[in-house]
């Protein structure tokens, strides 16, 4: 019966899996620009295309991912664990990948993995699901692959959102990666990146 709710994936594995790969490379070493990911597939329920584009590209069976809980029992779960084998964690802190709501405030980006001393490459990256990619509170950013400052405006994000992703930044270099991700497209914020409020 859970079959009847997993859509496809990828029609052209490599091909596809490479040009999200070059797309979501390029989002989280320009962050601010819109990068667009999707390719064509049609993601599952509560995923956005774009979500859906990065993990089919980034998981497999070696790394976890952390849904929230409607999410992870229902179709974009078994969708993942069916395209990706990747294991569906209940816990935030173990995940290697984590799709969250933009609106929610739970759980804080605290809650996930920020690396260590030794390896802070192995945090976790974070994908918020947001409204749009403009039309919200202007934020600007500096730091590498900024030249000066860019200004975004993604909307579709609870209030408190961009203090945690200060906090966030603020523990470089450890600290989570994030991927703004709405519709085909996502905007890299990588934890090198400064929040700052726009002028």
């Amino acid at each position: 019966m859970t079959d009847t709710l997993i859509g496809p994936g990828f029609s052209d594995p490599v091909f596809q899996s490479q040009s999200a790969f070059r797309a979501l490379l390029a989002a989280l070493s320009e962050p601010g620009t819109r990068q667009q990911v999707a390719v064509e597939i049609t993601p599952p329920e509560a995923l956005q295309a774009a979500t859906a584009t990065a993990l089919l590209t980034l998981a497999d069976y070696e790394t976890p991912i952390w849904l929230p809980p409607a999410w992870r029992d229902g179709p974009a779960g078994a969708w993942l664990r069916f395209h990706c084998g990747a294991a569906l964690v209940a816990e935030p802190g173990k995940a290697t990948f984590a799709v969250i709501d933009g609106l929610s405030l739970e759980p804080p980006l605290s809650a996930f993995d920020a690396g260590s001393d030794q390896f802070p490459d192995r945090s976790t990256t974070v994908i918020v699901q947001c409204g749009a990619l403009e039309g919200g509170e202007a934020t600007t950013l500096t730091g590498p692959g900024i030249a000066g400052a860019r200004v975004i405006a993604p909307s579709g994000l609870h209030a408190g959102f961009w203090a945690e992703v200060a906090a966030n930044n603020a523990r470089y270099p450890l600290g989570i990666d994030l991927l703004l991700s709405t519709g085909d497209a996502v905007v890299g914020l990588p934890r090198s990146t400064r929040i700052g409020e726009a002028n």
